[in-house]
C-alpha cells in the first residue's frame, strides 16, 4: 500500500509506543488526543503530518481532503482497527475528515472528533476546581456547539479518578473504545467534541477507574433531558432555543414575591395531580400547564410548588432521589416542554417554585453515586456520606467541586427555567451530623460539635448567591428543628432563606384538629403556643404531601365527627390558618376534599366533585384564598408582632379563639373569630379595637359552602363596653365549629 503523498514503503511509517497501541485498542488509554488526530511527527529531521483513526467497527479507513477532493488511504497498522495515514508533503493539520467502510460494504462520510481543540479554558477549568463555576452547566454536560463551521455537541465530566472516560451511545454501538475523552490533567475534567449528532440521541459516559479497574456506565451528572424510567440513558438537548414570553412577569416578580405580599401555595405532584384518564399515562408538561396554571389561578393561589421534577428512577420517590439534577424529568415531556409549563404559569399571573434536594441523592448505579470508582460526590466515610433513613447518599459540602456543582444547579433551574423559587427539603439533615444517627454512628465537627459545618456554609453561600443573581427569587426551608435564624441575613449570622415551613404549627394543628370537640378545651394551647415563636422566622404554614400519606389518612378523613362535621372542621381549619400570621401552602386534593390518602401512581380523584359536599368546599377555599389576596391585613404584615393581637384565647370551656390581623394601614384590621366546638354560640360577646359599625366579611358557615348559615348578617355596632382587653364589644353568633371575619366600616 502507498501511503498518502509518497511511494515510501509502509515499513517506513513512523510505528507508535507499543503500550499506546494496546491502550488504545484496549480502551484504556488516558490520553487519546496524544496518539489520536493530526500530529507532526519528524521524520528523517524534516516534520511531517500523520493522522491516526481508531475505528473497530469499520473494515476500512481512508481520508479526505474536502477542499480537493483527494482521498488518502489509511494503513490498518492494528488488526483491532487502528488505522494511520503518513503525508510527506504536508507539516500542518488540515481540515480533514474521513471516509468509513462499513462492513456491510457502504461508504460513511463522517468528521474526526480527534481533529478539533478542547472547548474548556483554563480559566474555566480553575474557577471549577476553586468552586466557583457557577455556569459551570454552560460547558460541562452536553452542548451543541460549531467548531470550524461544523456543528456537533461537546461532552465534559468531571471524573478526576479515572483512568479512561469514553462517550458511547447509539452512534456508536454502545462501544467504550470508539470515542475516548480528552482528560485535563489538575482538573479532572474530561471532554470531547463529535460531531453530527442529532438531538435527542441518548449518550452515557463508559468510565474506566484507577481504582481497582473498577468500570461503569455512568449517566451524564450534568445532562439537560434523560428517557424515560426505567431507562437510564441521558439525552442530547438544546436547551437555549426555547422563547419565552414571560418578561412582564420576570420585571415585576421582585414586587409580586415580596415579603408583604400574599403568597398562597397549592403544592403538587405533576404526576398524579391528573392523569390520561383513558390509559392512567402522564400528562405532558404542556397540557399540565394550561389544566393546572388556570387551575390555581381560578382557585385563589399565587403560587404552584411542584415536588421535585428532576429526574429520578422510582416513582415512589415522589422525584426526592433524583439522578438527573439538571434534567427536567421525561415523564412528561421535553425540556421545551416544561420551559412552557413555568412561561404560561407566568403569564397566567402564577409563581412557580420547586423542590429542591441538594441533602442527599440515591445509589441507583447510573447515578452520583461510586461515580469514578471513588467517593466523589459522597464522603467515602459512612458516618458521614450514608443517609440511614433514606438509604441514600450524603453530598461532601466540603469538597469545592461537588459544592460547585449544587450552587450551579440551582442557579440553573432559577435562570434556565425561570424558576421563582427554591423549597430545600430536609435541610434540618444537612445541619447536625448526628442527624437520625445514634452515638458512635456520627462524626464530630473540628470542635467537637454536632453541627456540619460545611452544610452550614454551603447553605449560606447557596442564600447569598441565589438572591444576588437572581433579585425577587424566593428561597424557602424544609427544617422541622428548632436551628435559631434560619430566615435572617447570613450578615447577622442566619441562614439566609426567605422562608422556612412551621412544621411545629403544622403537627400542633393537626394534632388539635384531630381531637373530638369536647376534648378539645384540654387541648387548646396545642394552638396558642405557636404565637409564643410566630415572628421568631418568616414562616409558611403547610399541609404537606407529607401529611396525607403513609396512613396518615386525607385532610377530610383526619377530621373527627360525621360527614358534616368534617367539612365544618375541615373548612373552619382552612380558615383559621388564612386567618393566622405566615403564608400558606396546601397540598393537592385537601382544596375540595380527597377522601383516600394520596398515591403517586393515580390522579386525585376529581370525580368526587359530582357530588354537592365536594363543590361546595372547593367553593369555599376558592373564596377564603381570594379574600386573602383582597385583605391587605391578611397578608402584610406576617412577620412581625405589629401584625397580629389577641383578642381572647382564655376561653377553653367554649374552644374559642379571637384575634386581630393587622396591615400597615391601621383602617384595614380584619377581625378573626373561631368556634372549635359543634355548639352555635348566639349573642357571644367577642371584644372589638375600636368604635363603628362592622361587617362580616366572611364566614365558613354559609349554605353555599355546605354550613348551617349561622352568622352575623347586619351591621354589628360596638358597643362601648370594654371586653377580653379591648376597649369595645358586641354580641355576635358565633357558626358551629365555624370562623368568620369582620371588618370595620370605612367612615364609620
Amino acid at each position: 500500500m502507498s501511503t498518502p503523498g509518497s511511494s515510501r514503503n509502509p515499513a517506513s511509517i513512523p510505528t507508535l509506543n507499543t503500550e499506546d497501541v494496546r491502550a488504545i485498542v484496549e480502551g484504556r488509554h488516558g490520553d487519546p488526543f496524544a496518539v489520536l488526530g493530526p500530529h507532526v511527527v519528524e521524520i528523517q529531521g524534516k516534520p511531517r503530518l500523520v493522522i491516526r483513526a481508531f475505528r473497530p467497527l469499520e473494515e476500512g479507513v481512508t481520508v479526505l481532503d474536502p477542499k480537493s477532493g483527494r482521498r488518502y488511504p489509511m494503513e490498518k497498522v492494528h488488526p483491532a482497527g487502528l488505522f494511520q495515514a503518513l503525508f510527506t508533503r504536508r507539516t500542518k493539520p488540515f481540515p480533514y475528515r474521513l471516509i468509513l467502510l462499513g462492513r456491510d460494504g457502504n461508504e460513511y462520510e463522517i468528521e474526526d472528533p480527534y481533529r478539533f481543540p478542547p472547548w474548556l479554558t483554563d480559566f474555566e477549568l480553575y474557577l471549577h476546581g476553586e468552586g466557583n463555576y457557577l455556569e459551570s452547566y454552560r460547558k460541562l454536560g452536553a452542548h451543541f456547539r460549531e467548531v470550524e463551521g461544523v456543528r456537533g455537541v461537546n461532552f465534559a465530566v468531571w471524573a478526576p479518578n479515572a483512568q479512561r472516560v469514553s462517550v458511547i451511545g447509539p452512534f456508536n454501538f454502545w462501544d467504550e473504545r470508539v470515542h475516548p475523552m480528552r482528560f485535563h490533567p489538575g482538573a479532572g475534567i474530561w471532554e470531547l467534541f463529535i460531531p453530527n449528532l442529532p438531538q435527542g440521541m441518548e449518550y452515557k459516559y463508559a468510565i474506566l477507574s484507577r481504582v481497582n479497574g473498577y468500570k461503569v456506565d455512568k449517566a451524564d451528572p450534568y445532562g439537560f433531558f434523560a428517557e424515560l424510567r426505567p431507562g437510564t440513558a441521558s439525552r442530547i438537548w438544546d436547551i437555549d432555543r426555547y422563547q419565552w414570553g414571560d418578561q412582564a412577569w420576570l420585571e415585576e416578580r421582585p414586587q409580586h414575591q415580596a415579603l408583604d405580599r400574599p403568597i398562597n401555595i397549592y403544592e403538587v405532584h405533576l404526576g398524579s395531580w391528573k392523569r390520561a384518564p383513558e390509559t392512567n399515562g402522564f400528562l405532558n408538561y404542556r397540557d399540565l400547564a394550561h389544566q393546572l396554571a388556570d387551575y390555581a389561578k381560578e382557585m385563589g393561589y399565587t403560587h404552584l410548588e411542584l415536588l421535585p421534577v428532576m429526574e429520578h428512577p422510582l416513582d415512589a420517590s415522589w422525584g426526592y432521589q433524583v439522578t438527573g439534577y439538571f434534567a427536567p424529568t421525561s415523564r412528561h415531556g421535553t425540556p421545551d416542554d416544561f420551559k412552557y409549563f413555568v412561561d404560561h404559569c407566568h403569564q397566567q399571573g402564577i409563581g412557580v417554585i420547586m423542590d429542591w434536594v441538594p441533602a442527599h441523592f440515591p445509589m441507583d448505579a447510573h447515578g452520583l453515586a461510586f461515580f469514578d470508582g471513588t467517593h466523589l460526590y459522597e464522603h467515602s466515610d459512612p458516618r458521614l456520606g450514608e443517609h440511614p433513613d433514606w438509604g441514600t447518599k450524603v453530598f461532601n459540602y466540603g469538597r469545592n467541586e461537588v459544592r460547585n456543582f449544587l450552587l450551579a444547579n440551582a442557579l440553573f433551574w432559577l435562570k434556565e427555567y425561570h424558576i421563582d423559587g427554591l423549597r430545600v427539603d430536609a435541610v434540618a439533615s444537612m445541619l447536625y451530623l448526628d442527624y437520625s444517627r445514634q452515638p458512635g454512628e456520627w462524626v464530630p465537627n473540628k470542635y467537637g460539635g454536632r453541627e456540619n459545618l460545611e452544610a452550614i456554609d454551603f447553605i449560606r453561600r447557596f442564600n447569598e448567591l441565589t438572591h444576588e443573581q437572581v433579585p425577587g427569587s424566593l428561597t424557602v426551608a424544609e427544617e422541622s428543628t428548632a436551628w435559631p435564624m434560619v430566615t435572617r441575613p447570613t450578615y447577622t449570622g442566619g441562614l439566609g432563606f426567605d422562608m422556612k415551613w412551621n412544621m411545629g404549627w403544622m403537627h400542633d394543628t393537626l394534632e388539635y384538629m384531630q381531637k373530638d370537640p369536647i376534648f378539645r378545651r384540654y387541648h387548646q394551647n396545642l394552638l396558642t403556643f405557636s404565637l409564643m415563636y410566630a415572628f421568631s422566622e418568616n414562616f409558611v404554614l403547610p399541609f404537606s404531601h407529607d401529611e396525607v400519606v403513609h396512613l396518615k389518612r386525607s385532610m377530610l378523613d383526619k377530621m373527627p365527627g360525621d360527614v358534616w362535621q368534617k367539612f365544618a372542621n375541615l373548612r373552619l381549619l382552612y380558615g383559621y390558618m388564612i386567618g393566622h400570621p405566615g403564608k400558606q401552602l396546601l397540598f393537592m386534593g385537601g382544596e375540595f376534599g380527597q377522601w383516600r390518602e394520596w398515591s403517586e401512581a393515580r390522579s386525585l380523584d376529581w370525580h368526587l366533585l359530582e357530588y354537592p359536599e365536594h363543590r361546595q368546599l372547593q367553593h369555599y377555599v376558592a373564596d377564603l384564598n381570594h379574600l386573602y389576596q383582597r385583605e391587605p391585613a391578611l397578608h402584610q404584615v406576617d412577620f412581625h408582632w405589629q401584625g397580629f393581637d389577641w383578642i381572647d384565647f382564655s376561653d377553653v370551656d367554649n374552644s374559642v379563639l379571637s384575634f386581630l390581623r393587622r396591615a400597615a394601614d391601621p383602617e384595614e384590621t380584619v377581625v378573626v373569630v373561631c368556634n372549635f366546638t359543634p355548639v352555635p354560640r348566639l349573642g357571644y360577646r367577642v371584644g372589638l379595637p375600636k368604635p363603628g359599625a362592622y361587617r362580616e366579611i366572611f364566614n365558613s358557615d354559609r349554605h353555599e359552602y355546605g354550613g348551617s348559615g349561622v352568622g352575623n348578617g347586619r351591621l354589628i355596632h360596638a358597643q362601648e363596653i370594654p371586653w377580653q382587653n379591648c376597649p369595645y364589644s358586641a354580641p355576635l353568633n358565633l357558626p358551629p365549629l365555624g370562623v368568620f371575619y369582620l371588618k370595620p366600616e370605612p367612615n364609620s
